[in-house]
């Protein structure tokens, strides 16, 4: 498991791709994934890396780590897109593209806030 995920440049190095196996970030088949496990075409994977869910299917399976065209034809990205982000307001008091508050806004804005 490990060295498959290293190769399909999950992880930059093997011992990354086994401590994240050891440490429950890796599932196979709705089942926890451990370093040595065997990789089979068709096992579908869930990995958790940094805060991102990834969904993937094994499509072929590679013992060393090649280039990066090679690596993503080794599994099929199942993972569904992101939802857009949203634009947050800028806030109301003060027009966007307005520069920095005078001294005068400043000491207003903290009698707003109760400094």
């Amino acid at each position: 498991m490990d060295k498959w995920l290293w190769a399909a440049r999950f992880f930059k190095t093997r011992s990354l791709a086994a401590a994240a196996c050891a440490g429950g970030k890796v599932d196979v088949n709705d089942g926890a994934a451990k370093p040595a496990r065997l990789v089979r075409v068709g096992d579908l994977l869930r990995l958790t890396q940094g805060g991102d869910k990834r969904i993937v299917k094994v499509q072929a399976l590679a013992d060393t780590r090649g280039p990066a065209p090679v690596a993503r034809a080794l599994y099929e990205d199942l993972t569904p897109p992101a939802p857009p982000r949203t634009r947050r307001a800028p806030p109301p008091w003060r027009p966007p593209g307005a520069g920095r508050p005078t001294k005068r806004e400043r000491r207003e804005l903290e009698r707003l806030r109760g400094f």
